[in-house]
């Protein structure tokens, strides 16, 4: 078992403190749902862990190792997949797939993963943005890394796709530590051991959608 320790995330953009002590553990085995409004600080948290956010400060541990995000080096641990898509879209699916993992073992986890053969064929241009979102988790999360952190993965997917999508994630948590963000709170709800939600830039520990309400991000309706 490997344990993701976050310590006092911290970001401001101009006069605003997006991010001040924002702080969690993550073991393999875990999935945290992390939660919040929009411009709370989702995203940037998740671009802070993996390294592509510039400005803030951060401290970052795996088994109490301490890790500079900034460097780069977390970026061995962790599989991202942003919000937004990252594939080339001229390869077609087939075609990716080798260009990440180079070693059969894992190109034939991806292929033979439910649901990939039947977009195999296709440019990733020509996928539906659905389709393509299936893929990157799929892809992404088929690494050997311990840490997976997905933001907004159940966006724009059919609910045949996102059961899918949930039926791999809780094959990987075996030996992996998932972070999600989603505004599907329900879906995300079903996956998560931990959740945790980002309000006027400090997390709070939360359990339920009750908790989502008395933060306010749920309405109390």
């Amino acid at each position: 078992m490997k344990t993701f320790q976050l310590y006092n995330a911290q970001i401001k953009f101009g006069s605003k403190e997006l991010l001040q002590n924002v702080s969690f553990t993550l073991s393999t085995g875990e999935v945290l749902g992390i939660f919040g409004r929009n411009g709370s600080g989702k995203s940037t948290l998740l671009k802070m862990l993996f390294g592509t956010q510039q400005g803030g400060s951060i401290g970052a541990a795996i088994d109490s190792k301490i890790f500079n995000p900034k460097e780069n080096i977390l970026q061995q641990h962790i599989g991202y997949v942003p919000q937004h898509e990252f594939v080339p879209k001229q390869p077609k699916v087939r075609d990716i797939i080798p260009m990440y993992y180079p070693d059969e073992e894992t190109q034939d986890k991806v292929f033979y993963t439910k649901g990939i053969h039947k977009l195999t064929a296709k440019r990733v241009g020509e996928l539906s943005e659905g389709e393509r979102k299936f893929f990157e988790v799929i892809l992404v999360g088929s690494g050997s890394h311990p840490f997976l952190f997905l933001d907004e993965p159940f966006s724009m997917i059919d609910p045949l796709k996102k059961d899918l999508i949930k039926e791999f994630l809780l094959q990987r948590k075996e030996t992996k530590g998932i972070i999600i963000t989603d505004h599907y709170y329900d879906d995300v709800l079903q996956m998560t051991s931990k959740n945790i939600v980002l309000k006027d830039g400090k997390s709070f520990t939360i359990s339920s959608v009750e908790n989502l309400k008395e933060f306010e991000y749920l309405s109390k309706n």
